[in-house]
């Protein structure tokens, strides 16, 4: 019994020296005091694989995400948002230690003091991460209740754990292609030098950075990109193949329907029925009779053609075709990101004319409007010229007195397309009817030049610009009547940018990397956190999440405008004996319509 317990025991001291070993000589911490699980854990080096600066960079990250902004985030997307930024901040601390530590600095800290440490960072970082999620539920009712939105739902108390799975997924992916790169370089040291493995690996980045920086790889990359997006938009989604002449894809015209993607067949397949512009017209005027007429509606996508100017031709010959140049409003339309064009701001204008309208619009990509910016900036002014330069030079030729009403509309990165076309304000007015910008980016030229240039104690969300003689500013939630603010005296032809305080689109610019815009430091709208603060870097983040959700919200708010386009087109081109009740009609049937459920 004793040689069988000396060999029980010496199979024991067999074991522990073989641990000892794959801790690579670390002293044991099994000693007396110390939880098995923890001393297994910390001899199988779990705790060394992740820094504890990364880690102390991911809680920061983690908070930061927290922050409020302009726009409620449902409570899954808060948690990605928060996994991903957590991600990124474990990174930037994982950097930052290696800095440290090459720059010479190696603190000398005993293995009970390491321990000691970490366990008081888990713990930390556990409840900070419950009391930010606390701070992040109650600024999220906070942003809720101004925009009439219901309260945080019970799912937000989830957000630190599906978080935590996000960034331990990324952190995992990030370091198994650190591994794979190490993997590679000791195999390709087999059979190459170690001086040939760096140079070559450091040409390969040059030759990366510069395909990147002359538009080389950029562009291989827009084109497969756009590719797959083409071959998505191309489904019909249930939308039915117009048989009007006065739509593009229709049986007689030139532009056939298969060519068109989803948002340009929804578009030429939209739009009020005759019975339904005979009922608004009814609803104006309840014992005339008015006498309506099916709205032209052309679309053509450039990828269908060599190049945006014969795509351009090809919506001039539509134009011919379905004698749009009779009708008495002829709006050009720049779409935004995949070809969209809003529906209810063009419904607006028919409805307010009784269909006697004509609108034209030339797609210029199937990607969505921020993946198209950021990948190919060029293509959404490009194609809003280029469509306004070949309506411009036909209706220019047609009589004076004898043309339709020239008017340009675009939204989102549709209006930052559409004022491609002009070199300024004074271009703008001498070449159109009016003008109706909605939601336009801050780094669109001309609106950048005229909110730089607004009139004294004119504030950046609200500017006025020359008193208003000819460009004036909507920024009201769920309406536009603050257009007429500064009074009657409005020269003709006219341009109206409607926008929210809140919307995250108008608002996000690179400049907020480093500069504090003037938005953030007047007073804010009635829509946005009082006391809401920049931060470099940390304020463009959280806005370009806002992009990405300002149109989750209910109307008059974010990204989702609506009665706003009534009393935006009421104002640049309203129909003879147009009254503000006909307005307020309008707004009530455009609630009814597209009142989002």
């Amino acid at each position: 019994m004793a040689e069988r317990t000396r060999a029980i025991a010496g199979d024991q001291r067999v074991r522990s020296a073989r641990r000892d070993v794959a801790s690579n000589g670390a002293k044991s911490t099994a000693g007396r005091g110390t939880p098995r699980w923890y001393a297994n854990l910390w001899h199988a080096n779990l705790w060394h694989a992740y820094p504890s600066t990364g880690i102390v960079g991911g809680i920061i990250g983690f908070g930061v995400s927290l922050l409020p902004s302009l726009i409620p985030r449902p409570w899954l997307v808060q948690a990605a948002f928060s996994g991903v930024t957590a991600a990124l901040a474990y990174g930037i601390g994982v950097l930052l230690g290696w800095l440290v530590r090459h720059a010479g600095v190696h603190p000398e800290w005993s293995e009970r003091t390491r321990r000691t440490g970490r366990i008081v960072l888990v713990l930390s970082g556990v409840a900070t991460a419950v009391t930010l999620t606390a701070l992040g539920a109650h600024w999220q009712s906070e942003l809720r209740r101004l925009l009439d939105m219901p309260g945080v739902r019970p799912g937000f108390v989830l957000v630190p754990v599906v978080a935590a799975v996000v960034a331990g997924t990324l952190i995992l992916l990030g370091r198994s292609a650190r591994a794979l790169a190490r993997l590679l370089a000791r195999a390709l040291r087999r059979w190459v030098s170690p001086v040939l493995v760096r140079v070559g690996s450091g040409a390969m980045v040059a030759v990366l950075v510069v395909l990147i920086f002359n538009g080389t790889f950029m562009a291989s990359v827009v084109q497969v990109i756009d590719s797959v997006a083409a071959g998505i938009e191309t489904r019909d989604n249930g939308v039915v193949q117009p048989q009007r002449p006065e739509r593009s894809g229709s049986p007689d015209s030139l532009v056939a329907w298969e060519s068109l993607g989803a948002e340009g067949k929804a578009f030429v397949a939209g739009g009020p029925a005759p019975q339904r512009l005979a009922e608004f017209a009814r609803r104006r005027e309840p014992s005339a009779e008015v006498e309506v007429q099916v709205p032209v509606r052309i679309y053509a996508e450039t990828e269908e053609f060599e190049d945006r100017d014969t795509a351009a031709q090809m919506v001039i010959d539509e134009l011919d075709r379905s004698r749009a140049w009779e009708r008495d409003v002829l709006v050009v339309a720049t779409p935004a990101g995949n070809g969209q064009v809003s529906e209810a701001a063009i419904e607006a204008i028919e409805l307010m004319h009784a269909g006697d309208t004509a609108t034209a619009a030339l797609g210029y990509t199937s990607m969505g409007s921020w993946l198209s910016f950021l990948t190919d900036r060029h293509s959404a002014p490009d194609a809003g010229q280029a469509l306004f330069e070949a309506v411009y030079a036909h209706w220019s030729e047609l009589p004076r007195d004898d043309r339709p009403a020239l008017l340009v509309f675009g939204e989102s990165l549709g209006s930052y397309g559409g004022h491609g076309a002009f070199s300024g304000l004074q271009d703008m007015v001498a070449r159109t009817g009016g003008a109706l910008w909605v939601a336009t980016p801050r780094f669109t030229d001309i609106w950048d030049e005229l909110t730089r240039a607004r009139d004294a104690g004119s504030p950046e969300i609200h500017p006025i610009y020359d008193g208003g003689r000819q460009v004036r500013w909507g920024s009201g939630n769920g309406d536009a009547t603050d257009l007429w603010d500064l009074g009657p005296e409005w020269e003709q032809p006219r341009v109206v940018y409607l926008q929210h305080a809140s919307d995250g689109v108008v608002w996000w610019s690179s400049d907020l990397l480093w500069h504090e815009p003037d938005w953030l430091r007047e007073p804010s709208g009635a829509d946005v956190l009082p006391g809401l603060r920049w931060f470099p870097v940390l304020t463009y983040w959280l806005t370009t999440m806002d992009t990405l959700v300002a149109a989750d919200v209910p109307v008059g708010y974010g990204h989702v405008y609506l009665q706003e386009y009534a009393d935006a087109w009421a104002a640049i081109a309203p129909p003879a004996g147009w009254t503000d009740d006909d307005t307020d009609a309008l707004k009530e049937w455009l609630v009814d319509v597209h009142r989002q459920p």
